[in-house]
């Protein structure tokens, strides 16, 4: 581990063609368990982005060779994962694009048991939420017409700071756990 240095961004088939030349290469995937075991680059370890500051001594040892290399889904909470570690002194790597674009270049995946992405699922709840509002406000009372401006709007604050509350509590959810 060396001193706090910003997070620096790699596409996958650099970061694979350090794997292939012996350098050490621990891959932390960040996302929830039940989006890791759907697909995963090979040889990742899952420790999920709310899990990080719990597990911070086992990732020392990791980062003893060199930095660690977090991925998740795009490339979103991979940042912000690495943005945390590096303000705690770690040497971390963001793998750009992340699983998709790690699949997308043809590197070795580990695929398993399928499950609806927390991308998806946000958009499922926030739909079903909006179109709830919208039908109580026409049919019971115009108030419930706030339901839907609240969801709006919190796609709206998710959009401009890129954290999204209802995917962190969806995170949270049995059905997203190991």
């Amino acid at each position: 581990m060396s001193s706090a240095q910003p997070p620096q961004n790699l596409p996958p088939a650099e970061v694979e063609q350090r794997r292939r030349a012996g350098q050490p290469v621990p891959i932390i995937d960040v996302r929830t368990p039940a989006e890791f075991r759907g697909v995963h680059a090979e040889g990742a370890q899952n420790i999920p982005i709310d899990e990080l500051a719990s597990r911070v001594d086992d990732l020392r040892q990791q980062a003893a060779a060199g930095p660690l290399y977090l991925i998740c889904q795009g490339g979103g909470r991979s940042r912000r994962a690495c943005e945390q570690l590096a303000a705690q002194g770690f040497a971390v790597v963001n793998i750009d694009g992340g699983t998709n674009a790690w699949g997308a270049a043809g590197l070795p995946v580990v695929r398993g048991k399928a499950t609806i992405s927390l991308e998806r699922q946000v958009r499922i709840a926030a739909g079903s939420l909006a179109l709830t509002g919208a039908l109580l406000a026409w049919f019971v009372h115009p108030a419930f017409a706030w339901l839907s401006a609240f969801i709006g709007a919190g796609l709206v604050f998710a959009g401009v700071t890129d954290t999204c509350g209802m995917g962190m509590v969806l995170a949270k959810m049995p059905w997203n756990r190991s």
